[in-house]
């Protein structure tokens, strides 16, 4: 048994005894519980359920630069004009992922959390349920995420789409006048940019360490064209990061990062990247293109004076003559089990407020969490012909394969298996391991993952 895997069951085992001690705050898990704490999401009548209730609720969220800019406390203060009894505090953090899993074995975070990545079949230790997936796919999208034995633990903030923040004008400049669509159309736009501008061609936020995790979540639906890949298709397949040779599949996908790196089409010390300072280099030139999720885009856009000149483009992966582009939920609202009933309550409002109420996603230039909302950011105009591809949910009593993999093998995909993909780019620059000996290493990681959890490869 791997590392991570030894930490993952140890984190379970401490929240165990955590819970044990949390004294009258504590509850009893149940599916009486499950479905009472569903219930009372659904029947929310906004403005009428909860007037009376006079509570002080704490949400730990991950948006740093919104809280720095007083956007979150806009968000609140909207709140309170129909809820003003209800008293939100916010706290955030830059290093949330790793912050928010250490916080959830002493249940000191507060009420509402952006679920982080959890084993899902440990949400309900942590989490109570808003209802079935069949009640409330009715009115949300994006809700499969963290969702477990038909119950969703957690909806949506926002939602994107999988593509690449890049510089109009530096494309311009460099004579580029068609979005690139394969990997060797992409590697040829980023050679141009260094040859033709004085632009960083592609931007890595290598030390940021965080932002480099965003490149996995091109291997499903983007780079294959198939919503089954994630959950149905990569668990059960030998040796995924092989070379197709046709520029699709996960092995296309971080070739593309080694191939930037190893020509060095980046900036001059990965070291020393800066994640805050590189919003406003994009925003004036500096910097051409950045592989992160849509969620990105409006920051990037507010960093500077030239907002027009930020744009989103679609992945450079075809597949048979098509692009496609992942989509799926950011981070998720999960509310506290372990909170008081009206702290319940409350942190319920909330949510329905920012998920139905308040234009966040909208705002944050992120596709509609909820049905009825159609209305897409203009970032997307690029997106045209490209099909939006959310990925199927795994089947019913196989919902922890992926993630057991993901820790076994050490991988980590989609889970925060950032340290790998800085490997890439270390080896991609000091040219000491080829590409494909680092994909060797991932085959053989995967595999062994699969032996040792006893999968059935069928691929």
């Amino acid at each position: 048994m791997r590392l991570r895997k030894i930490l993952a069951l140890g984190l379970a085992t401490i929240l165990t005894f955590a819970l044990v001690g949390c004294g009258s705050k504590t509850k009893t898990s149940s599916s009486d519980d499950v479905t009472k704490a569903g219930s009372a999401y659904q029947q929310i009548v906004w403005g009428e359920t909860g007037k009376d209730i006079t509570a002080t609720i704490k949400w730990f969220d991950h948006r740093t630069d919104l809280d720095a800019n007083g956007k979150l406390a806009e968000y609140i203060a909207e709140f309170n004009k129909t809820y003003p009894s209800i008293k939100v505090e916010v706290e955030t953090t830059t290093t949330y992922a790793d912050d928010a899993l250490l916080r959830l074995t002493s249940n000191d975070w507060g009420d509402i959390m952006m679920i982080p990545a959890v084993a899902k079949a440990e949400l309900g230790n942590y989490f109570i349920s808003f209802g079935d997936y069949e009640s409330l796919n009715k009115d949300y999208n994006y809700i499969t995420n963290w969702m477990f034995e038909d119950q969703v633990y957690g909806l949506p903030s926002t939602a994107t789409a999988q593509g690449i923040v890049y510089n109009k004008k530096v494309f311009e400049k460099a004579g580029i006048t068609a979005i690139p669509k394969t990997p060797d159309e992409f590697i040829a736009a980023l050679q141009a940019i260094k040859d033709k501008t004085d632009a960083i061609p592609l931007y890595t936020n290598y030390f940021a360490e965080w932002t480099m995790g965003a490149w996995d979540a091109y291997i499903g639906g983007s780079a294959n064209g198939n919503a089954d890949y994630q959950n149905l298709v990569l668990p059960y397949t030998s040796n995924p990061l092989t070379d197709r040779g046709d520029g699709t599949g996960p092995y296309a996908v971080y070739k593309i990062l080694y191939d930037a790196c190893n020509k060095g089409l980046i900036e001059d010390d990965y070291t020393t990247t800066d994640w805050e300072s590189c919003k406003g280099k994009i925003n004036n030139g500096e910097i051409a293109t950045m592989v992160l999720g849509s969620w990105a885009v409006p920051q990037m856009q507010a960093a500077g004076d030239n907002a027009a000149d930020i744009g989103y483009m679609t992945f450079p992966i075809t597949v048979n003559g098509k692009q496609y582009a992942s989509a799926g939920p950011d981070y998720c609202y999960g509310i506290n089990k372990f909170s008081s009933e009206d702290n319940q309550l409350a942190s319920m409002l909330f949510v329905k407020f920012m998920v139905e109420k308040s234009g966040f996603s909208y705002n944050e230039g992120g596709l509609p969490a909820l049905r009825s909302d159609t209305k897409l950011p203009e970032l997307y105009s690029a997106f045209q012909g490209v099909d939006f591809l959310v990925d199927t949910p795994a089947e019913t009593g196989k919902e922890n394969v992926l993630s057991d993999l993901n820790a076994d093998s050490e991988l980590m995909f989609n889970q925060g298996g950032n340290k790998k993909i800085m490997e890439i780019v270390e080896h991609g620059v000091n040219n000491d391991k080829s590409f494909d000996d680092i994909m060797k290493d991932w085959n053989k990681s995967w595999t062994d993952a699969q032996a040792t959890e006893g999968v059935e490869v069928t691929q």
